[in-house]
């Protein structure tokens, strides 16, 4: 039997959020348009997001709160499809949803149901989505893209104007997460900077270690600095080292040798905190009152690593100086990272200098275009990678469509 040959005007390659989102505007005009996807399910990554609620965008999107060798990259893909023009497609769908903290939206009920509304948005535009397929090998030809296919109809071929590569990135590994995106960039010349896992736990060596088990499940709210990086969210210390949101945050910013600053009480000043206190309860133990102050095991972890004793009336100014720049100033020495398969996002990926801003497309390649992880462009903890996915997947899928709105 012949093999099979199609011929179509797109193919996307990833059926993640970004690239469902492409696929819904790239076949608005009518052009045939075919998603691939070695998975079983499209967009698994948005089902198991947000502890399956799906964390879909934030209030707060601009600019700088994304990660780029190029800080200006992202702006024209995330002011041509904001937050709200997002809010607005869960809205027309009934979905519910409710905002959490600083601005982080959440669906009330499953994560699919975000799944379910871009699936059927790909398919009003007649998009058609194939899964369980590998891809065998790629090539660009006069008139655009050849492609060795292998699915559950066997082995074809598909030729195709426009290729947008929606792979994702390497974190999460357990759900089929690979660098293949990054290879085909390079394959075709374009360059890739250096990837490594973002928003992800922080390690510890052995020695810290020795002190943070006895910790492990203690949250407390600090504010956690790293070169010019700040954030104040909550910080978790584990049997590996330390998570949360700020730990998380800050482990985007963070590299091999760079000092962590752990403030654990933020927003105060804690020399004026102690002297109030020791002015109101000069005879209770300066363990007990840390201990109002922050988690009790944090508290006697505090007050035994810094040798604490008696009662905080019997404290000089020079001692309570000393504590307070200890309890605001903790400086921590990470190891590592958890590395990939906790990470939540890659860092780095195709060099934005190599793609329009506008429409994501190749300069030097027509009709291939990257969009969503798989590009350097990592947004923050809390619905700004989503919302990179859906500005960048509707850039490409527009400028396919031959759409010029803004």
């Amino acid at each position: 039997m012949a093999r099979q040959h199609l011929q179509v005007e797109t193919v996307i390659l990833g059926a993640g959020a970004a690239g469902l989102m492409c696929a819904a505007h790239a076949g608005a005009a009518g052009r045939r348009v075919l998603v691939v996807d070695h998975a079983r399910a499209p967009g698994e990554k948005i089902r198991i997001s947000g502890g399956g609620r799906c964390n879909f965008t934030n209030l707060n999107v601009k600019p700088q709160c994304f990660l780029s060798d190029n800080a200006h990259f992202a702006k024209s893909a995330l002011s041509r499809y904001t937050q709200h023009d997002f809010i607005a497609l869960v809205e027309r769908y009934g979905i519910a949803y409710h905002e959490k903290t600083r601005g982080q939206l959440f669906c009330d009920d499953s994560a699919r149901l975000i799944v379910d509304m871009l699936c059927a948005e790909m398919a009003r535009a007649g998009a058609e989505l194939r899964l369980q397929t590998r891809i065998d090998g790629v090539a660009k030809t006069e008139g655009g893209f050849s492609l060795d296919l292998d699915g559950q109809e066997g082995a074809y071929g598909v030729a195709c104007r426009n290729l947008v590569v929606a792979t994702g990135g390497k974190s999460i590994p357990k759900m089929g997460a690979t660098g293949f995106g990054y290879r085909l960039a390079e394959q075709f010349g374009l360059a890739v900077t250096e990837t490594r896992p973002g928003l992800v736990p922080l390690t510890f060596g052995e020695d810290v270690m020795a002190d943070f088990r006895p910790l492990a499940g203690v949250a407390a709210d600090v504010a956690v600095t790293c070169g010019a990086a700040r954030f104040e969210e909550a910080m978790l210390f584990t049997h590996r080292g330390l998570s949360g949101p700020a730990i998380l945050q800050i482990s985007s910013y963070w590299r091999e040798k760079m000092p962590i600053a752990v403030a654990l009480l933020p927003g105060a000043d804690p020399f004026e905190v102690l002297r109030e206190r020791r002015r109101q309860d000069g005879r209770k133990a300066i363990a007990s009152v840390l201990a109002d102050l922050l988690p009790k095991r944090l508290a006697l972890h505090m007050a035994d690593r810094l040798g604490l004793a008696g009662n905080i009336g019997d404290m000089s100014d020079r001692k309570l100086s000393a504590l307070a720049q200890a309890l605001n100033g903790w400086e921590l020495h990470p190891a590592g990272s958890e590395g990939y398969r906790t990470a939540e996002v890659t860092l780095g990926g195709v060099d934005t200098a190599a793609l329009n801003s506008r429409t994501m497309e190749a300069k030097a390649v027509p009709g291939l275009y990257f969009i969503g992880e798989v590009v350097d462009v990592t947004g923050w903890l809390g619905g700004y990678n989503f919302q990179w996915a859906w500005s960048s997947g509707r850039a490409a899928g527009t400028a396919i469509a031959g759409e010029r709105s803004a």
